[in-house]
């Protein structure tokens, strides 16, 4: 049952696969907004050329500006802007980030969205962790069939640098803080921070950190449907890749063990450089001993697993499921430190380095990625001058889908600035592959794109 599987609830999950770890693989239970099978959607042709063509500004259908440049044939509607309201009459807020889409029914979608805020007033007063938390995620419930939102609503607040995350097959959005600072330090803080938190896609979330899955500066994750295992990943200069064993797949609450990625035959090997790309290695995973260090420094974890022989990366951050492999973005990583992808498969325990950047021209500093229904790579660049989004296929063949074009003069909500070297972030195609779905973080912004997708490799 590889096609579209319904959506399922965490106890419809749990019910279906089993509680004990090692229970019959339950692929095929995942949700599709967490669906990123290489393999093209049944019914859709298979892409007919690599890339879409040379881009150019296109208005956007909502405020008429030319806020992105695309190839012919695409159109996009923004929404969500920094301002919009919200129920209970709150207030987007900004910075928006990682960002998942799930079914809601009908032509509609559940898109759950972080936002990376720090300290402050919270942005809510429920779901809350932490009062002086000002970060969080934002739930925009978005109908494809007329471009335009329904309703959007806090789905947690209290929380800090939420910068990524990663959807669940049971249908929530695990989002992730990158920080672990707590209370005292020169802040207001009043609970430790450095976790994941659970967020459902069509609720509010419990706010309540999943500790054993680590405190440390946390990225993304991505789930392996097969499994239940969680990768997840670490945005430092000295990074591990981490994985999360649950003691019961679907119901992350009940623990598990988190262990960090090293390569067989070179313990404490460096990979932030020096790297050839398409040579597989064995891996091998180290126990973390302390997961949630009482006094957690930036790298409290990332030690433990160093002791015992895990892998440095530099900077991971995006990370993403696709037809049984995990794919994972290292921003700075490289010879010229411009960004690798790597690619991990978890059904023979070996990795390798897919794609390396030469120079900003090609690929400059990639952050969060997606896989695309019909085969090809999305990755958000948070570069040094002007970002896009590029194409990547899994035969290391790269290219430019849409640029950063936002300059605004007081349209939408009295916002005025040129925005066009601000990151794109949080990109995810709807359940049905019609549409994808991106932020472009400041000044906070959420853009849903369409057009003749099969034209090309997305």
């Amino acid at each position: 049952m590889r096609g579209r599987p319904r959506a399922l609830d965490r106890r419809a999950f749990l019910s279906l696969t089993g509680a004990a770890f090692g229970a019959a693989p339950f692929h095929a239970l995942a949700c599709r907004a967490a669906r990123s099978d290489l393999r093209p959607i049944p019914g859709d042709p298979a892409p007919t050329g690599i890339d879409y063509g040379p881009l150019a500004p296109v208005r956007d259908e909502t405020t008429r500006l030319p806020l992105l440049q695309l190839p012919a044939g695409f159109r996009y509607r923004s929404f969500g802007w920094i301002g919009d309201p919200l129920e209970r009459g709150l207030a987007t807020p900004g910075l928006h980030d990682g960002m998942a889409a799930f079914p809601a029914g009908g032509r509609r979608v559940y898109l759950v969205r972080n936002h990376e805020l720090r300290a402050g007033p919270a942005i809510a007063s429920r779901p809350i962790y932490d009062r002086n938390g000002c970060g969080g995620t934002t739930t925009v419930e978005f109908d494809t069939a007329r471009g335009s939102v329904r309703r959007a609503w806090v789905s947690l607040a209290g929380t800090a640098v939420n910068c990524a995350g990663g959807p669940t097959p049971w249908g929530s959005w695990l989002t992730c803080e990158e920080t672990v600072l707590g209370p005292g330090g020169g802040n207001d803080f009043e609970e430790p921070h450095g976790y994941i938190f659970d967020v459902p896609a069509d609720g509010r979330a419990t706010a309540e950190p999943l500790r054993a899955m680590g405190r440390f500066v946390h990225e993304a994750i991505a789930v392996d449907p097969d499994t239940g295992i969680v990768y997840e990943t670490e945005d430092q200069q000295t990074a591990g890749f981490y994985r999360f064993l649950p003691a019961e797949p679907g119901n992350l609450a009940a623990g598990g063990r988190l262990e960090m990625l090293a390569i067989a035959d070179a313990p404490e090997a460096d990979l932030r450089a020096g790297q050839r790309t398409g040579d597989w290695r064995g891996v091998e995973w180290v126990p973390i001993d302390d997961p949630d260090p009482p006094d957690a420094g930036p790298n409290s974890v990332f030690a433990q697993g160093r002791a015992g022989g895990g892998a440095t990366f530099r900077r991971l951050e995006g990370i993403w499921y696709g037809g049984g492999r995990i794919y994972v973005v290292s921003t700075e990583g490289g010879d010229v430190r411009m960004g690798q992808v790597w690619e991990y498969e978890p059904g023979r325990e070996r990795l390798r380095l897919l794609f390396e950047s030469p120079g900003p021209d090609v690929l400059d500093m990639p952050d969060n990625l997606c896989v695309s229904p019909r085969g090809g790579i999305v990755l958000c660049e948070d570069g040094r001058d002007g970002n896009f989004l590029r194409g990547l296929r899994t035969d290391g063949r790269i290219f430019p889908f849409a640029r950063n074009n936002v300059v605004l003069d007081g349209r939408p909500n009295g916002i005025s600035g040129d925005f066009r070297s601000s990151e794109f972030a949080g990109a995810t195609f709807s359940p049905d592959g019609r549409w994808l779905f991106v932020n472009v973080q400041i000044p906070g912004v959420t853009l849903a794109i369409t057009g003749p997708w099969t034209d090309g490799a997305l």
